[in-house]
C-alpha cells in the first residue's frame, strides 16, 4: 500500500489529518514494469545507433555538429536507461534517486550544449532549422531534471515526470540518429 493511501487511512482511524504523500518505495515500484521495459528499450537503442552510426563513422566524424549531436542522442538514452535502473534498485531512496536523476539530467545537457555550439557554428547552407534542431535535445534532460527534482521535494507526480523523460528521449534519440544518418548520406 503506498504511503498516501495509508495517510488517508490513519486520517479515517484516528481521526487526524492525512500527512503530506511523498512518493513512496512502493509508488516506485508500482513503475517497476516500466521501468524494466525501458531500461531493457533504452539499452537495445542505444546499441543500434552506435553500430548504425559505425557504418558510416568516417563520414560522421568529418562534420563536428553531426558528431556531437549523435553523442547528445546517445547520452539522452543513457540517461533514460540508468533513471530506469536507478528505478528498479530495491528499497532506493526516492530522494537519493532524486538527487541521481537531476545529476544524469544534467551531464546529459551537457552533451546536449555542445551539440548546440557546433549546431550553431556550421554554417552550411543546408543546415536550417538550427534553433529547433538544438532544442530537440534539451527536452528530455529538462523533463529528468523536473522529476528528480519533484522526487526530492515529495511531489507524488515525480514518477510520471521521469517517464515523460524516458519516452522523450527514445523519441529524441531516433529522431536525432536519424536526421545524423541522413545529413550523412547527402
Amino acid at each position: 500500500m503506498c504511503r498516501s493511501s495509508l495517510a488517508t487511512r490513519r486520517a479515517s482511524v484516528d481521526g487526524s489529518a492525512p500527512t503530506a504523500s511523498i512518493p513512496s518505495m512502493d509508488e516506485l515500484a508500482a513503475w517497476s514494469e516500466f521501468n524494466v521495459a525501458m531500461a531493457g528499450a533504452t539499452a537495445a537503442l542505444a546499441g543500434l545507433v552506435i553500430v548504425a552510426a559505425s557504418v558510416n563513422i568516417g563520414q560522421i566524424i568529418k562534420e563536428a555538429s553531426l558528431t556531437s549531436r549523435l553523442a547528445a542522442g546517445i547520452a539522452g538514452l543513457v540517461l533514460a536507461l540508468i533513471a530506469s535502473a536507478i528505478a528498479l534498485m530495491p528499497d532506493v531512496d526516492p530522494v537519493a534517486a532524486g538527487v541521481a536523476v537531476i545529476v544524469l539530467a544534467i551531464g546529459a545537457g551537457v552533451f546536449q550544449v555542445q551539440a548546440s555550439r557546433r549546431i550553431f557554428e556550421n554554417r552550411h547552407p543546408e543546415n536550417r532549422m538550427r534553433g529547433l534542431k538544438a532544442a530537440v535535445g534539451f527536452v528530455a534532460p529538462l523533463a529528468y531534471a523536473i522529476g528528480g527534482a519533484l522526487l526530492v521535494a515529495g511531489v507524488p507526480a515525480a514518477p510520471v515526470w521521469l517517464a515523460v523523460g524516458s519516452l522523450i528521449a527514445v523519441v529524441a534519440a531516433l529522431l536525432i540518429s536519424w536526421i545524423v544518418l541522413v545529413e550523412v548520406l547527402r
